[in-house]
């Protein structure tokens, strides 16, 4: 009873399946004269609370760089359990965990005993040398938990599984559970960094609005599932300052976005026509932007996985890998994996962001690893 009046403590879900939704987790798939929903969803639907956490700036203050924001705003959902401290992937936010927290807290007669807290790092804190981050990933635990922590699996996709690597192995987690990383490692991070910026700049750099932002991040593959988009794009995206609005922006959100209802043949012109208003539209009257310049933290993203591999092979916790596809292990890991250093598993059908495809396959993997080292216990009712 009492996991019950917790559990109604959260606030309703959106419809899992209906009219202009799509389940959790599956490929988005619009049939001719379906409508497409793109409307922004609200944190509070997923997650419990949110504060923002301040931790001491002596990095910044040593550096000279006064300007950095020591500040993490923190999404937490559960009371019960263990931590899964969850690190999101460059560019994108905390609340891309969204879906998958509310998929591994909620099952079918009630609440999981987990405890999850998604931290946002800010655009401000990529700036830094990783192991300042690192760092400041320990103390925003330590102001959480306190002194005396409960035990903490740290989650992290991307970038942000770097980052929990690197803490990890900095010992700056004492009551460290466990370690999970989503689809990076060391060999094919590293390939990928030469061909990063221009992936950068293909994409819009400009959204006239937050639904245009949604649409762009679905229609593109960015994030396949539109629960997920429709509640992680806000946190990617801000209003754009008034220099967002000049005319000299090109590469907006309303180019190549065609409706996949349109019959191309008849439609054609006229969607070119639409295209090139909406383009100058948008260069008008722009007002959203990437809320992180990923392009100026580039000096720094070598250091962020060059010896990723070897670091967390090295970890002493049990280790968990989930991937969208067996190509991207890399000469260490194979190795690693054949030796049973870690358990990894294989998510196919997904895109980057994983846990945002597929956060119900997420929640079960981690679920299941978590009940295999005995970190909590099966709960009825959830579906392996």
């Amino acid at each position: 009873m009492e996991k019950q009046l917790h559990l109604n403590l959260l606030a309703s879900r959106p419809p899992m399946a209906g009219p202009g939704g799509f389940q959790s987790g599956s490929k988005i798939k619009m049939g001719p004269g379906r409508k497409k929903d793109f409307t922004p969803l609200l944190w509070s639907q997923y997650f419990e609370t949110m504060e923002d956490v301040e931790v001491e700036n002596e990095n910044a203050l040593r550096f000279v760089l006064l300007t950095a924001q020591h500040i993490f705003r923190i999404y937490c959902s559960g009371s019960l359990g263990p931590v899964l401290l969850l690190l999101h992937g460059g560019g994108h936010s905390a609340l891309s965990w969204a879906v998958f927290t509310v998929g591994i807290i909620i099952t079918e007669d009630g609440w999981n005993e987990f405890i999850c807290s998604a931290v946002f790092l800010n655009g401000r804190h990529l700036l830094f040398f990783y192991l300042f981050v690192v760092r400041d990933v320990g103390k925003v635990v330590e102001v959480l938990y306190g002194e005396n922590p409960p035990p903490i699996l740290i989650i992290g996709h991307s970038m942000g599984g770097a980052i929990a690597v690197h803490t990890a192995t900095a010992n700056y987690v004492p009551s460290l559970l466990g370690l999970c990383v989503i689809d990076v490692v060391e060999g094919t991070a590293m390939d990928a960094l030469n061909s990063m910026q221009n992936f950068l700049r293909s994409r819009p750099k400009t959204f006239k609005s937050l639904e245009n932002a949604i649409e762009w991040s679905v229609k593109s593959g960015q994030i396949r599932n539109i629960e997920s988009a429709r509640v992680s794009m806000g946190g990617q995206v801000k209003k754009c300052e008034e220099s967002c609005s000049s005319p000299s922006l090109s590469n907006s959100a309303g180019e190549g976005i065609i409706e996949e209802e349109e019959d191309e043949d008849v439609e054609e012109e006229s969607s070119k026509k639409k295209m090139r208003e909406d383009d100058q539209e948008v260069k008008k009257e722009s007002v959203f932007t990437w809320r992180v310049e990923l392009s100026k933290t580039e000096k720094y993203w070598d250091g962020w996985f060059r010896g990723l591999s070897a670091l967390f092979l090295s970890c002493p916790v049990p280790k968990l890998l989930l991937l969208a596809g067996v190509d991207r292990l890399d000469k260490d890991l194979t190795i690693g994996q054949m030796q049973g250093k870690f358990q990894m598993q294989v998510l196919p059908q997904c895109g980057h962001a994983v846990h945002e495809d597929a956060p119900e396959k997420v929640a079960d993997a981690l679920a299941t690893f978590m009940v295999r080292h005995k970190f909590t216990e099966f709960k009825a009712g959830y579906m392996w």
